[in-house]
């Protein structure tokens, strides 16, 4: 009980010292209580402990994943802010924790704390990376449909900025997928002067998949001659791309299942004991 009580006063004077010399020195004075008590001060005890620059490999990973995620107007002191709510959370968790065990005399409590403040941020750091790749399998599943639909309309004559147009406006729940957002992106791009051979590079930049790469090189390639070659060298891409698609759609397959090996296996348990429970009783 003594070392939950050290451990939270220790950690919650060390919070609130940083909380006021941030103050006192008005390092980023913001209104909002999430900057103010949370990511400024945490972001200012990792650059003044050097915790940040030792950090700088996985902080450059991190920051091309959110950076991607994100957009072009994601900052290097976005990722910091990022990093910093991240230790906030463990920190919070361990220290929540340590005065949950010293009010409730719970040493196991403490314990929990530790593990979740190592935990917490773990899961923060790799949630990052779970969503670059949802997304880029999110981007991989729909690709061979867009392929499909402007393979069809350049054959029945359309150019190919308003067959790209008309592939990325959709009514239905995919409208909103990230392939179909960035080529709405291009399209807005174009309305607004700028050429289309530059809109399809920071397309295909922004997007950050190999397969979309190559679909933006096969256009830019073919798309000055149009009609059948660019539907031609299109539908060669698309073979490729849907063996990949097959890929990702088994991977995800297999993911569901075995999650649901779990709850299959408490379920069976839970009524094993409740089949069993009668006999058991009716025996003593």
């Amino acid at each position: 009980m003594i070392l939950s009580i050290v451990i939270g006063s220790v950690l919650s004077g060390g919070w609130l010292a940083v909380v006021l010399y941030c103050d006192w020195q008005g390092h980023d004075r913001s209104k909002d209580p999430m900057d103010r008590f949370v990511r400024n001060p945490f972001l200012f005890f990792l650059q003044r402990s050097g915790i940040l620059d030792r950090l700088g490999p996985f902080t450059a990973s991190l920051h091309s994943k959110l950076l991607i995620l994100h957009g072009g107007s994601w900052a290097v002191h976005s990722t910091n802010g990022y990093i910093a709510a991240v230790a906030a959370a463990g920190y919070g968790a361990v220290c929540g924790a340590a005065w949950l065990s010293a009010l409730s005399g719970e040493h196991a409590l403490l314990y929990i704390g530790l593990l979740l403040g190592v935990v917490i941020p773990t899961a923060k750091w790799r949630e990052a990376s779970g969503k670059v790749e949802k997304r880029r399998q999110d981007m991989l599943l729909l690709l061979p449909e867009v392929m499909n639909k402007l393979m069809l309309l350049i054959g029945a004559g359309e150019n190919i900025q308003r067959a790209l147009l008309r592939c990325a406006e959709r009514a239905d729940e995919k409208a909103n997928q990230p392939l179909l957002v960035e080529l709405r992106k291009v399209n807005e791009a174009v309305r607004n002067g700028e050429s289309f051979a530059a809109a399809l590079e920071l397309f295909s930049r922004r997007c950050a998949v190999q397969e979309v790469s190559l679909f933006t090189t096969t256009v830019l390639l073919n798309y000055r001659r149009g009609g059948d070659k660019l539907a031609l060298s299109l539908k060669e891409l698309s073979y490729s791309i849907w063996e990949k698609r097959k890929a990702v759609a088994r991977a995800r397959g297999e993911e569901a299942s075995s999650k649901l090996v779990f709850p299959l296996v408490g379920i069976f348990f839970i009524l094993m004991a409740l089949v069993a429970s009668p006999a058991i009783l009716l025996i003593r």
